[in-house]
């Protein structure tokens, strides 16, 4: 039994390319841009419809690997399809990594051992700035700073894709999408899936905590007007929309959490909440005064990391605002009800915030202070919350299963 893995971008390249090789007239795959590196950006389309069908993979450079191996099996059972005669009239267009410099950062954890503290041994996320889905707070698309980014929009103006997919994964919780409009058929489809696969779905996600929820694991944007929108607002999500095109956001867990999926009433939610926001507040400032003890001389590697660990302590405070009774604002929108689920995805992000922050600041500075953080702060991770590995070829699958329901319940 082969071991499993996951793809680094070299190998997701390769497995395009052999399937344009594989299904000529059918797969294609060309350059639609460059990295700030210089990295490729690479695209394969299948199939040759007028209805256009988008795939981005790596929007965040620690989930391009799991995108990266969704997109190859997605791409192999269309151009399957195709190759046997079902043709619906759609092309899909494949991005196969977004942000492969950001990818190339977390590379060495691909080969395992797939553990949390491995994980967070070569942890990278890029900071908000550069991360490719974003765009201007201006709305001046044109202006956007990142060459991935201008790639990205160029091919939603050129494509006007019926639906873009972007394909994101998260550390410790359940799988949940998120939509730009509501589609029927979505929440049965991916729990089905989701039930087949022993995986939980988020039913409660922090990432869309004043969105309306159709169905457990579904979530639906509010117009970007409206403050609960969030940073979706200002991304290319909503660029999609120009052209009446819809947008999912497709997460898929590495480590499943089954309380995240726990719909009943939390017993305690405020102090639970406060209790979280209270441990963000006081970790991340930890983190900051770690990072301002050391060396500037032992600040080496790779700037992008040591540009996320500034950012991430800078902004500890404002991060709790939205949820914590013990900061909260006198007119905030009130609270959703604080279910176990929701409580649960809150308080996994109040201890997954500085764990990253930590992770990123011991890859350039191994200082015995920082790496005592690292590894007693996934102890205590791995404690709350007693999280179980998804194989990944069932990371992949729910995640592919949950494309093609968003864009079969779309065609219905």
């Amino acid at each position: 039994m082969a071991r499993e893995h996951y793809p680094t971008t070299v190998e997701v390249t390769e497995g395009a390319r052999l399937l344009a090789l594989r299904y000529p007239g059918i797969c294609r795959l060309g350059r639609v841009g460059s990295s700030r590196a210089g990295r490729p950006l690479m695209m394969l389309t299948v199939g040759q419809g007028s209805r256009n069908v988008l795939v981005v993979a790596g929007p965040h450079a620690n989930e391009a690997a799991l995108g990266g191996a969704t997109v190859l099996r997605l791409a192999g059972q269309i151009a399957a399809a195709r190759e046997r005669g079902e043709d619906d009239g759609s092309a899909w267009h494949f991005l196969l990594c977004i942000d492969p410099d950001g990818a190339a950062l977390n590379e060495p954890w691909l080969h395992g051992p797939y553990t949390l503290r491995g994980h967070y041994e070569h942890f990278f996320r890029p900071c908000a700035a550069e991360q490719p889905e974003w765009l201007p707070h201006d709305g001046v698309v044109r202006a956007a700073a990142l060459p991935e980014t201008r790639a990205l929009v160029g091919l939603l103006d050129a494509l006007r894709p019926v639906l873009q997919c972007s394909l994101h994964g998260i550390d410790v919780g359940g799988s949940f999408v998120q939509l730009t409009r509501d589609i029927p058929g979505v929440p049965e489809r991916i729990g089905k899936s989701a039930a087949e696969l022993d995986i939980p779905l988020e039913s409660g996600s922090s990432d869309a905590f004043q969105w309306p929820s159709p169905g457990p694991g579904v979530y639906v944007m509010p117009p970007a007007s409206d403050p609960a929108a969030g940073d979706g607002a200002h991304s290319t999500w909503v660029h999609a929309q120009r052209y009446d095109g819809v947008t999912a956001i497709v997460e898929v867990p590495m480590w499943a959490c089954d309380r995240i999926a726990d719909t009943t009433p939390h017993p305690d939610a405020d102090h639970a909440l406060r209790t979280a926001g209270a441990a963000l507040r006081r970790d991340l400032p930890t983190v900051a005064r770690v990072l301002n003890r050391i060396d500037p001389q032992l600040l080496g590697g790779e700037r992008a990391l040591l540009r996320t660990v500034r950012e991430l302590v800078g902004i500890g405070p404002q991060l709790t605002a939205e949820w914590d009774p013990a900061v909260r604002p006198p007119d905030a929108a009130p609270l959703p009800p604080m279910t176990t689920a929701r409580v649960t995805s809150i308080e996994v992000y109040a201890q997954r915030v500085p764990l990253r922050a930590a992770a990123m600041l011991r890859r350039i500075a191994a200082v015995p202070s920082v790496t005592h953080l690292v590894d007693t702060w996934c102890e205590a991770y791995e404690r709350a919350y007693r999280p179980r590995w998804v194989p990944v070829a069932d990371q992949v699958e729910q995640q592919a299963r949950s494309v093609l329901a968003v864009y079969e319940g779309l065609c219905a």
